[in-house]
């Protein structure tokens, strides 16, 4: 899997789900937001503390995360 240096995986932190530089904004926030229309700059203005970068590394994330597919060891 790609390195993803912007995401951070805490269980500490927002029950362990995929968030920015360890800050309480997780990727499915901003990838919904996207989602529902919002533009990059929306987002950015709602949450001043983050940058160009997270919105980016957001979306390469749940890209590469789509791509990854489970396989069972034995076929049940």
């Amino acid at each position: 899997m790609k390195s993803f240096e912007r995401i951070s995986i805490d269980p500490a932190v927002m029950g362990g789900k995929a968030c920015i530089r360890g800050l309480r904004v997780t990727v499915g926030t901003v990838v919904g937001l996207l989602a529902s229309g919002r533009t990059h700059d929306e987002i950015l203005n709602a949450y001043p503390f983050l940058e160009q970068q997270d919105i980016d590394q957001c979306l390469a994330y749940a890209a590469s995360r789509l791509t990854e597919r489970e396989v069972p060891l034995r076929p049940s």
